[in-house]
């Protein structure tokens, strides 16, 4: 079998490169590559890349991988090529729900940067009367706004209680209280809910909310036998009652009004709550 000894190799087309043969075989498992300029040689594959053998099963593991971060049992590789812990990752993170009644302080936790609140009133409680002169609470104002509070480390937040249910005849029931969140630059105010009234076929109209990026009024309170107080966002008002018959429902939901009571004692409002989601 004979053997071609050359040093180059040619293509014959008109200005084709002209390759110069290196003088070394190599390993097993080299590749032939260039310089650019015309020299070939055999070198072993650049770090990273994946070859027939990395193809294999299972054989392209972290040690393949080159991204930043360390990876660890408690990390997993993100499309910026880092490897981060789940708690490094932006998105909701936790939760505070403040229904303590009255003025209280949420403080920012470390790492997170924006807000997603929601504050509810509370509701107003029914009104006890005779035939027509009886009426359910209306519901309180709801309001959800989302904020970047990476400059805000705290708020005063103020949970409003619900209305009481009137005892007496002829007796209004009695107005929930707002609720707020105010943090020196941004405040959201939900109105209370109404207590109900006494006049005939009287209703109860539902608190107001501002400084929401969303702003809920609360449900009426209406009157007279089988009328529903006024409803919220987390919840029905509670059926008005006759006395003999059927009692008075308090609110079922946070900041819904109470049944109003025909001869009979009328129900309590709900009282509000303030709920903020924290993101990272």
């Amino acid at each position: 079998m004979g053997t071609l000894s050359v040093d180059k190799i040619l293509k014959t087309s008109t200005g084709a490169a002209t390759f110069i043969l290196p003088a070394a075989d190599g390993s097993a498992g080299n590749v032939m590559q260039t310089d650019g300029a015309g020299q070939l040689s055999v070198a072993a594959l650049a770090a990273n890349t994946v070859g027939n053998t990395q193809m294999a099963d299972d054989a392209v593991g972290v040690a393949e991988l080159s991204a930043t971060g360390t990876a660890s049992g408690t990390t997993a590789l993100f499309g910026d090529n880092a490897w981060k812990t789940v708690s490094d990752v932006s998105g909701i993170a936790s939760m505070q729900v403040f229904t303590t009644l009255g003025s209280q302080t949420w403080t920012r936790p470390t790492d997170i940067t924006k807000v997603m609140i929601e504050v509810q009133a509370g509701g107003g409680g029914g009104s006890r009367g005779m035939t027509t002169t009886f009426c359910g609470g209306s519901g309180g104002a709801y309001a959800k706004k989302f904020l970047d509070v990476s400059s805000i480390s705290s708020s005063t937040i103020v949970v409003g209680l619900g209305g009481a249910g009137a005892t007496s005849n002829g007796v209004a029931g009695t107005d929930g209280a707002d609720s707020s969140w105010t943090d020196g630059t941004n405040t959201i105010t939900c109105g209370k809910g109404v207590g109900g009234a006494t006049g005939a076929y009287g209703t109860a109209a539902g608190g107001t909310a501002t400084g929401g990026d969303i702003n809920i009024q609360g449900g009426v309170g209406g009157s007279v036998d089988n009328k529903a107080a006024g409803q919220s966002m987390f919840g029905a008002g509670g059926y008005n009652g006759r006395a003999g018959e059927y009692v008075p429902n308090a609110g079922s939901g946070y900041g819904s009004g109470g049944g109003g009571g025909y001869n009979v004692n009328a129900a309590a409002g709900a009282q509000g709550i303030v709920i903020v989601t924290e993101y990272k």
